[in-house]
């Protein structure tokens, strides 16, 4: 029994201890050198795949950095788009701003800022077209579109492209009107080139080529912003006790609002913290603040430096709230003359016969007849 006992007890031993044969020895020796392969294979991989891991990260941080775009002198000076979201706050003291160094330190070619001030469309879009052709680098062009649901659809190649300013609505006769202008002149102030500023309406037409306005505003040593003391209901008669003591009666004014100044005018006229405020509180309703803001504060701060009078014609002939509009039956060549030749005013000092540069109001059924007038009449580029 306990032969037998021994014989049992040593049997799972031999089940799992069998003896070493060198078949055996072998075959562990192989196995052994195909794990030690395959694991130092597995490692070289795997540091290949997080060192091509990082390379590409470095890489993509490397592109990511020399594709990032730097403001340069010439976006400082010349804003490519007319879109931005800063409030009138912050655009007003943005364009506010003033060298101290006057000398520029480029070449600085002096340009016209034409701004039209619009409830949709610009209506004589094409006659502007064609007045502009050629003239790339002389001007710029700022659009103040109130209605805001107007879809106006301007091809790229339009002048007119991507030339709206952040807008808001506007009412006839009331202080947003003057909100609205001082918008445009800060908007165009960004753009250190522009030396001239002159605000139009949408039905407003050129008298004359471009090389001949250019030549007319760059070369003054005036603006020109109508202002007369007008003794009357639509004159002083417009005039609030409140705006005492900071206007008096007898700085009271009256002009158009078709205005054109320099850039030095344009600055003061964004910058005044002291009258506009006034106009805000007081001028409403039947004041009719656009006609009445700028007259009083160029006449009494800056009427030295001022003609007195608008390059833009507009007929009042015929009396009533609005002047005159112009349609296809009145557009002829001996009108279009007479409109560039009413009469006699000051230039620089001179007398001359050029008086009115621009003139409205005319409508789009005119159109036709001023696009095959203007090469002959106004010597636009055919």
């Amino acid at each position: 029994m306990k032969n037998n006992h021994n014989t049992i007890a040593s049997s799972p031993y031999k089940l799992f201890n069998p003896p070493l044969q060198p078949s055996n020895l072998l075959s562990l020796i192989l196995f052994f050198a195909f794990g030690l392969s395959f694991g130092i294979l597995l490692t070289f991989q795997l540091k290949n795949v997080s060192f091509n891991f990082r390379f590409n990260d470095f890489a993509t941080t490397t592109t990511t950095t020399t594709t990032t775009t730097i403001m340069g002198l010439q976006d400082f000076m010349y804003p490519s788009k007319t879109t931005h979201n800063m409030t009138d706050q912050e655009l007003i003291w943005r364009a506010s701003m003033v060298p101290k160094v006057r000398k520029y330190p480029y070449e600085r070619i002096p340009k016209v800022a034409f701004m039209f001030l619009t409830r949709g469309p610009v209506l004589m879009s094409p006659l502007w077209e064609m007045f502009f052709q050629g003239y790339n680098g002389l001007f710029t062009i700022y659009v103040h579109m109130s209605n805001s649901s107007s879809n106006w659809t301007v091809p790229e190649d339009s002048v007119f492209h991507d030339r709206k300013i952040p807008s808001q609505e506007v009412q006839w006769g009331k202080v947003n009107m003057i909100e609205a202008e001082r918008r445009l002149l800060a908007n165009a102030l960004l753009d250190f080139s522009n030396q001239r500023f002159v605000l139009l309406s949408e039905s407003c037409i050129p008298l004359f080529n471009f090389t001949t306005i250019y030549s007319y505003l760059i070369n003054s040593n005036q603006n020109f912003v109508e202002s007369y003391d007008l003794m009357s209901p639509v004159g002083r008669g417009r005039y609030n006790r409140r705006m005492y003591p900071t206007i008096k009666l007898h700085d009271w004014r009256k002009g158009s609002q078709w205005f054109e100044m320099d850039r030095d005018l344009a600055l003061e006229v964004i910058s005044d913290a002291t009258y506009f405020p006034v106009f805000q509180m007081y001028c409403n309703g039947s004041c009719y603040a656009d006609e009445h803001y700028l007259p009083t504060l160029i006449t009494k701060k800056f009427g030295s430096r001022n003609s007195g009078r608008t390059l833009t014609f507009v007929d009042w002939s015929k009396g009533g709230p609005h002047p005159a509009r112009y349609t296809r039956n009145d557009v002829t060549i001996q009108f279009l003359e007479k409109l560039r030749s009413t009469n006699y005013c000051e230039y620089n000092g001179r007398k001359n016969q050029t008086c009115h540069l621009f003139a409205r109001k005319f409508t789009p059924h005119a159109l036709d007849r001023l696009l095959r007038l203007a090469p002959r009449v106004m010597q636009f580029n055919p």
